[in-house]
């Protein structure tokens, strides 16, 4: 029995091995691709040298249970070997004439390949994994990085520093918990709309610099709207509001948005609530239909010139005012919500799922998912989610031509009003045949 416990360990040190070199290899053969017309003598590893650094890191994180000292050996050695090529590489007179400037990325990428190689020998092979998964996009991008940053000029830079302000510094500080009437705020949460807000109002726009109108902005509409379809409405009907945009491809972008919301709760139900996806999918499926015909009818509405790539004019790709107007709205709605369920508590579940879902409508259908077995007979259940689908497209509908304006944004909103009555019609037609 001692002898198998040790063929077992033995087997898995040998995986966490393999898998460190495995690693290491990776990271090689995409530096040895960038690197493969460099001058001779210009170039200090290779594909062989970054699987032994992997394989290095791989030995260290094995040995440090067992032999500290040999694991801080190993690392130090390499870690030696790693200063001595930077700057045997980047002494003036080791580059040939003519030859790119020296860059540290191979050193800090042999340095974190060793270290994804200790993770894999310490048995975290799932980090290790994901880290060198991401150097190696990283290190993929360098071309699309590099036009990205020759790209922007000084006002998308105080956009970008302002978006980090918001997400990366006043986010983490506001506090998680309850405040105000029925303790319906809470002010991380509510700050997390202006970051979703602008963020996605700013992606927008810098889809539609790279990609062209049509396609970077339809592009950033469908993916956006997998996180919040809501979020996404906001930002177009900012971009409405500036005025400088195609009002058809921005109301293409929200009816779009609202199709891939309606595909979003059908899977988010089909995960969480199961029993109750039948019913739904009798409202969804026309409702997402409907937002498909508008999404491409507006978007030929368009025109070709709308398709082509060239930059977008916009006095601010960064306007935080959409933002806070959704922030009021959603408080609104919150605290309405909270009022319906101190007032009348549980018992008018399908009113409290209304409204909540109403800006949110995972939260309704994670709500429903939550409830004990047997709370609602399928078909029941399927029925109580329709109205957070349908509210919040009327909601969604109010902000397009709140924030944007009647004149530019009511095709959007049309769009979502027929989707609504697609969606209404399936139950309607539904409960008639019951």
């Amino acid at each position: 029995m001692h002898s198998d416990v040790i063929v077992t360990i033995g087997r898995a040190e040998l995986l966490n091995l393999g898998t460190a070199l495995a690693l290491g290899l990776l990271v090689g053969i995409q530096r040895g691709w960038v690197q493969r017309k460099a001058a001779p003598g210009t170039r200090f590893a290779g594909v062989r040298t970054f699987g032994l650094f992997g394989l290095a890191g791989g030995i260290a994180g094995v040995a440090q249970p067992l032999a500290p000292a040999l694991a801080f050996v190993v690392l130090v050695a390499a870690a030696a070997l790693v200063v001595l090529g930077y700057w045997r590489t980047s002494r003036p007179d080791a580059a040939p004439a003519g030859a790119a400037s020296v860059s540290g990325t191979s050193g800090i990428a042999e340095v974190l390949t060793m270290a994804c190689g200790y993770l894999a020998g310490s048995g975290a092979l799932a980090v290790a994994t994901v880290a060198t998964g991401a150097i190696i996009a990283v290190l993929s991008l360098r071309g699309a990085l590099h036009r990205l940053v020759r790209s922007l000029d000084e006002r998308e830079m105080l956009a970008i520093g302002r978006f980090a302000l918001i997400a990366l510094v006043v986010l983490p500080l506001l506090p998680d918990t309850p405040f105000g009437p029925f303790g319906a705020w809470r002010p991380r949460q509510l700050w997390l709309v202006v970051v979703l807000v602008s963020g996605f109002s700013f992606a927008g726009y810098l889809a539609a610099k790279w990609l062209g109108p049509a396609r970077g902005l339809l592009a950033m509409a469908a993916s956006g709207s997998l996180v919040s379809s809501t979020a996404v409405t906001a930002a177009m009907a900012g971009r409405h509001r500036a005025g400088h945009d195609d009002p058809d491809l921005l109301n293409a972008a929200i009816a779009l948005g609202s199709a891939v919301m309606f595909v979003r709760v059908m899977l988010l139900t089909a995960g969480l609530a199961g029993f109750a996806l039948p019913t739904l999918a009798v409202a969804a499926i026309p409702g997402m239909a409907v937002s498909l015909l508008a999404a491409a009818w507006l978007r030929r509405r368009a025109g070709p010139l709308a398709s082509a790539p060239g930059p977008v004019e916009v006095r601010n790709p960064f306007d935080l005012a959409p933002a806070l107007m959704m922030m009021a709205m959603v408080m609104a709605f919150t605290l309405a919500a909270r009022w319906v369920l101190a007032t009348w508590g549980n018992r008018e579940l399908a009113v409290v799922l209304a409204i909540t879902g109403t800006i949110d409508v995972d939260s309704a259908i994670i709500t429903m998912g939550s409830l004990p077995g047997g709370t609602l007979s399928p078909r029941m259940a399927g029925l109580v989610l329709v109205p957070p689908v349908v509210l919040n497209s009327l909601f969604k509908a109010g902000v397009a031509v709140t924030v944007g304006g009647w004149r530019r944004a009511w095709p959007g909103a049309m769009a979502l009003l027929a989707a609504v009555a697609a969606a209404v019609a399936g139950p309607v037609v539904l409960l008639m045949a019951g």
